[in-house]
């Protein structure tokens, strides 16, 4: 139940926004890898107040452009791989703006494919059902926080989900306007926030987050690929995040279905035989 468990919150949590690297947190130029540098470089230098002015602006819009809904519908092929395993599953995700998550874990159980683990998140409170050993925990919310030691609300939850940026913040400590990406670094309570977008559209390309907090250093890379603009809503069908603790672990979210504003089909219910946890 427990590695049931680890995997859904995985998922939840950007797969690891809140795990730890051995290193201190790096200098705006070596904070992100050397092939990212080759793309963005960031200058040195602080930017003037009407330029850092005109980004905020920029940060603002990003915001309003988010993406906006009433429930949301989508099935993930999900890979991940670590120092000492490697997982892949298929995750039914079912969202009600503003009120609720419900999260399937599909995969090979004993070498057959079936559903393992339901969960279920409303803004205060967390239901994960194990279906293979017929169990179920009640949480407070707070429980994602405990397991992954960074102050998750429904909102994170919901933005990380959908593919809305995260952490944003208006303290913009440097940009660059480059060809065809503009990069932008803020510096929040949490996170040193590294964030490039598509210069032409304004698109999220990439986000990496360290910890503000030396003793801690987290840190976390997403990419954000293969937008897709069918239903007037610019939507990332992959997003490929790579985080460390001790060691390396790497994930990719592919998004093979999804669907916008239409009723959910899927109705959360815990057998009245399972053991509580």
């Amino acid at each position: 139940m427990k590695k049931n468990i680890l995997l859904l919150t995985i998922f939840i949590a950007v797969f690891g926004t809140a795990c730890r690297t051995t290193k201190k947190v790096q200098t705006i130029q070596t904070a992100i890898s050397k092939k990212d540098t080759v793309q963005t470089v960031i200058v040195k230098e602080t930017p003037k107040v009407d330029s850092v002015a005109i980004v905020r602006n920029l940060l603002k819009d990003l915001q309003a452009k988010s993406i906006d809904f009433k429930t949301f519908y989508s099935k993930i092929k999900v890979d991940y791989e670590s120092a000492n395993d490697s997982k892949n599953f298929t995750a039914y995700l079912y969202m009600k703006k503003d009120s609720s998550i419900i999260l399937r874990l599909v995969g090979s159980f004993l070498g057959i494919t079936k559903e393992g683990v339901a969960a279920k998140i409303t803004k205060d409170s967390v239901i994960v059902v194990d279906k293979i050993n017929k169990t179920v925990q009640y949480r407070k919310l707070t429980y994602l926080t405990e397991v992954t030691k960074i102050p998750f609300d429904f909102t994170t939850i919901q933005n990380i989900l959908i593919g809305n940026p995260i952490f944003l913040d208006s303290n913009v400590v440097s940009y660059r306007n480059a060809e065809d990406q503009i990069n932008i670094l803020m510096v929040g309570n949490l996170f040193k926030h590294l964030l490039s977008l598509d210069k032409s559209d304004y698109k999220v390309l990439h986000s990496k987050l360290d910890d503000i907090d030396d003793s801690k250093s987290r840190t976390c890379d997403i990419t954000y690929g293969k937008y897709e603009n069918t239903t007037g809503i610019n939507f990332s069908t992959l997003r490929k995040i790579s985080v460390a603790e001790k060691s390396k672990l790497d994930v990719s979210l592919d998004y093979k279905q999804y669907i916008f504003n239409e009723p959910l089909t899927y109705t959360f219910s815990v057998p009245k035989n399972y053991k509580k946890q």
